[in-house]
């Protein structure tokens, strides 16, 4: 029974499955089929919306050929009309052409008509000419020349005269105006002149310094004239020490460390050593402020602050006892009135003279006449041509290139030809002990050497590494024999060799 019943289970079950499969495959069938209709229609959709997208695109190209077509016209109408333009001009240019050709013809005839003209005109002229030549009996030359005589000979007192007048006319109109220029600038330019001595005195505050001074067995003044290069004198002269030497930068830088030194009261060699150093400084710090004073002074400006440093040092230099820094200031205002009356450059007048000895600053430095000397100085630092020019001709070492560098050179002997502005003994003594110490210091294994006591010593120090104590003895002999032959001078000349041995080490 219950097989049976398993038995009629699977076949309903497989009846169910048969029947299951048969409706699904009827309803597929009827799906496809509303599928391919939709797809035909969808189709018959497409094929209707492309003839309209056809027809509308066909359309639009048409207009766009018409527009195309239209503006094209109008070019080829524009370009139609340039073109007979262009030909109407190219006709009327080929006229111009023909009626200048023809011109050219005609002047060209008309060329050759006047040559032939003027040919028989030249030849009238000479067959004239030979003829009165003929009757006259002279040349055309000779005749010129009778009658050039005969004028001159007839007018010969009136030309003198007219000759001689504008010549001294002529010559009193220029001395006198040169005489109101000059006169007026020296007039108008009125500067006292001081001329520079050779020692400089400090005042003490009391005479027990001087022992201090001196230090014991001389220690301190020895090494305080051994760093400065000056010669210190302390005599019976109450409140007052004498630093003398030739130079006067030395001078100075001797007198700022006497007198720190006198402030701080610790007077020994270490100590001087320090105090001329700070004194050196002190002095450059001078240098650089009366360098650019002396510029605006005269007004000067946009020069090299190098080139104004080394002006500076002039304010330590004297020639022939004149401060050679105030001599050009002086010949700076000189030249600018010379050049305003005389309408030169008076920048290039005024720069020309406060340089003008820019080389005295480093003469005793470097070798050649301080002209050149300065002609390098300012070429290296870049200055400007004119203003050398101006500055090298004022010893009539180089030609009068430009109207500046004469009224330089006529600055240069108004300041320094005024009565009182020099002192040629002077001159001449502080060349003698330059010369002093050129020859000292020619020799090797020289440190330092100063001419001292107006000349009359030579104080050296000696490398004492290179030189022994036989060899300082020759030294000396050798430098008195060089002063003999090659220097005149008064008197006698002490030549002191000095050989210090000093020995320094550094506790740490």
């Amino acid at each position: 029974m219950s097989l049976t019943i398993l038995i009629f289970l699977a076949i309903a079950t497989l009846v169910g499955v048969g029947v299951g499969y048969v409706l699904r495959m009827l309803i597929s069938m009827s799906k496809k089929g509303s599928m391919e209709l939709e797809i035909k229609q969808m189709m018959l959709d497409a094929k209707e919306d492309a003839k309209k997208i056809t027809a509308k695109a066909e359309k639009e190209a048409e207009r766009k050929v018409k527009e195309k077509l239209g503006e094209l016209k109008e070019q080829e109408e524009k370009a139609k009309k340039t073109e007979d333009r262009l030909i109407k001009k190219e006709e009327l240019l080929d006229k111009r052409q023909q009626d200048i050709d023809t011109e050219v013809d005609k002047v060209k005839s008309k060329i050759d008509e006047v040559k032939e003209i003027k040919g028989q005109i030249e030849v009238l002229i000479e067959k004239k000419q030979g003829e009165l030549e003929k009757v006259a009996g002279l040349s055309k030359e000779d005749a010129k020349k009778e009658l050039f005589e005969t004028i001159e000979k007839q007018h010969e007192e009136d030309v003198l005269v007219r000759m001689q007048k504008l010549e001294t006319t002529g010559t009193e109109r220029l001395e006198t105006k040169a005489k109101e220029i000059l006169t007026t600038a020296i007039h108008r330019f009125g500067n006292s002149v001081a001329s520079d001595v050779v020692a400089t005195s400090i005042a003490i505050p009391n005479d027990d310094l001087k022992g201090k001074i001196i230090g014991k067995e001389g220690r301190n003044i020895k090494a305080f004239e051994r760093a400065t290069g000056v010669d210190v004198i302390i005599d019976d002269t109450p409140g007052v020490i004498t630093i003398s030497s030739f130079d006067p930068i030395r001078r100075q830088v001797a007198r700022v460390a006497l007198e720190n030194l006198i402030v701080d009261g610790r007077i020994q060699p270490a100590k001087i050593e320090e105090a001329v150093s700070k004194a050196r400084d002190e002095i450059n710090r001078i240098v650089k402020e009366k360098g650019e004073q002396a510029a605006y002074e005269c007004g000067v400006f946009n020069m090299d602050p190098r080139v104004l440093l080394i002006v500076g040092r002039l304010h330590f230099r004297t020639s022939y006892g004149q401060n050679v820094l105030q001599h050009s200031i002086e010949m700076a205002h000189i030249a600018g009135m010379i050049a305003e009356e005389l309408g030169a450059n008076v920048h290039v007048a005024k720069a020309g003279s406060l340089v003008h000895d820019i080389g005295k600053a480093v003469d005793h430095e470097v070798q050649g006449t301080h002209v050149e000397i300065g002609r390098r100085i300012l070429q290296k630092f870049g200055v400007e041509e004119p203003i050398i020019q101006a500055m090298q001709s004022h010893h009539e070492e180089y030609p009068y290139e430009t109207p500046e560098s004469i009224i330089v050179q006529v600055a240069d002997a108004i300041s320094g030809g005024r009565p009182g502005a020099r002192r040629d003994s002077v001159e001449n003594y502080l060349k003698r002990l330059g010369d002093l110490e050129a020859i000292a210091n020619s020799f090797d294994g020289i440190d330092k050497a100063y001419a001292i006591q107006a000349g009359r010593e030579v104080r050296i120090f000696v490398k004492p590494e290179e030189v022994d104590d036989l060899g300082a003895r020759k030294l000396a002999r050798e430098i008195a024999l060089r002063i003999e032959n090659e220097l005149g001078y008064p008197g006698e000349i002490k030549v002191n060799v000095i050989r210090e041995n000093r020995a320094i080490e550094y506790a740490r």
